[in-house]
């Protein structure tokens, strides 16, 4: 049966608020610089206060990529919990507006909506502090199997990983794919999220993931690797289609026995990485889906990752199917 959705993205929605700092501020408040890190409402609420002025905007890492995807002209859909409060909303508004369906039912009780708090250093680097709340009700309730197999591809996001409802929605929705004949693609998300789940993470390459999306730093930490090379290699032994990201090295596409290597799309200033790797996937997905071959699948993402780190935030402001 034809697909009704190129792909469907299951994820924590999270309303992103963004804002600039220095090193100065992160030392000060004890942030890993570069690096995700969860933290609970009196931490959200502290960081919050201290920060500058900000830029409110749904977000979410799977989100970001089926925001990307309907911004070329694929057909997205996602799955993910919000509560029915005015973050919630403001989530549901945006996704909708940007064109991506999205029909999970609000929670009316418990945490309120994720909000993830992002700092970005003149540098461009992005240190994020996500508080999951009412992520964490994400439950395989919410996965619509029939959904799921309209969809010729399902992608996951590894950060579903922290919360055991949440991973019970994944596998849910992994099984209602490949039940369907359709492929699952996952992004590792963040090094520490590897680091807390490396051998879980191996155990679903092998067993459930058809294609991978890592960055460098996921890739060394899945197979406790000291160079790219070594890395490289061990994930061609899985069998599996991966992308691999470099930032400025731009991409590694292995398939099989293949091995593509594509440039960087230019872009005239790097104003914030927030996104790339999430844009990335979207360009990746949106050219699989349509059947072009791996090197140029790499090649849109790499157009559309430009266009996200050119500006601040981690939507795109020009719609991407206008760049290729």
């Amino acid at each position: 049966m034809k697909a009704s959705h190129d792909v469907l993205g299951i994820g924590n929605a999270i309303v992103d608020v963004l804002a600039r700092t220095d090193d100065e501020f992160l030392q000060l408040n004890h942030l890993v610089k570069g690096a995700m890190s969860l933290i609970d409402a009196d931490r959200a609420e502290a960081l919050y206060g201290a920060m500058q002025s900000a830029v409110e905007c749904s977000g979410g890492s799977c989100a970001n990529t089926m925001a990307g995807i309907a911004s070329l002209g694929g057909k997205a859909a996602y799955i993910g919990k919000v509560r029915d409060d005015g973050l919630g909303w403001t989530f549901r508004h945006d996704i909708r507006a940007a064109g991506v369906s999205f029909d999970t039912p609000p929670a009316t009780s418990g945490p309120p909506t994720a909000r993830c708090l992002i700092f970005v250093t003149e540098d461009a680097q992005r240190t994020m502090n996500t508080y999951l709340g009412a992520c964490v009700t994400l439950g395989p309730a919410d996965i619509d199997a029939a959904l799921v197999g309209s969809a010729a591809v399902t992608y996951i996001e590894g950060y579903l990983w922290d919360a055991p409802d949440a991973k019970a929605a994944v596998l849910k929705g992994m099984d209602a794919a490949h039940a369907a004949g359709r492929k699952v693609s996952m992004t590792l998300s963040d090094a520490f999220c590897v680091d807390r789940w490396r051998a879980e993470f191996r155990e679903l390459l092998r067993t459930k993931i058809d294609i991978l999306f890592a960055n460098e730093a996921e890739l060394l930490s899945l197979y406790e690797a000291t160079t790219f090379d070594e890395a490289l290699q061990a994930a061609r032994r899985e069998g599996k289609m991966a992308a691999l990201t470099r930032s400025a090295r731009g991409s590694v596409v292995i398939n099989g026995e293949e091995v593509h290597v594509v440039d960087a799309a230019p872009v005239s200033k790097v104003v914030d990485t927030t996104g790339a790797g999430d844009l990335y996937a979207a360009g990746f997905l949106y050219g699989y889906t349509r059947g072009l071959p791996p090197g140029e699948c790499a090649r849109i993402g790499g157009v559309a990752a430009a266009e996200i780190i050119s500006h601040f935030g981690a939507r795109p402001e020009t719609p991407l199917k206008m760049l290729l």
